[in-house]
């Protein structure tokens, strides 16, 4: 352990994980993308039944709850 109580490894997981984030958490950030953008598009008047729904027929397959499925 360095002098800040933090382990090295800790360390370098949370510096690989700022500049390297993993497959989930990039198709994660597309997909946050992707429901803001039918929500502007809705004149962000859809919520997220309607989001959940376009997706779906969109052939994006997601959990209700928002995890990926």
């Amino acid at each position: 352990m360095d002098p800040s109580g933090i382990p090295a490894s800790t360390y370098y997981r949370w510096r690989r994980e700022v500049h390297e984030p993993c497959t989930r958490r990039r198709h994660d950030a597309e997909l946050t993308e992707h429901i803001r953008r039918i929500h502007a598009d809705s004149d962000e008047t859809y919520g997220s039944p309607r989001i959940h729904a376009v997706l779906r027929r969109e052939g994006t397959h997601v959990a209700a709850n928002g995890s990926s499925a």
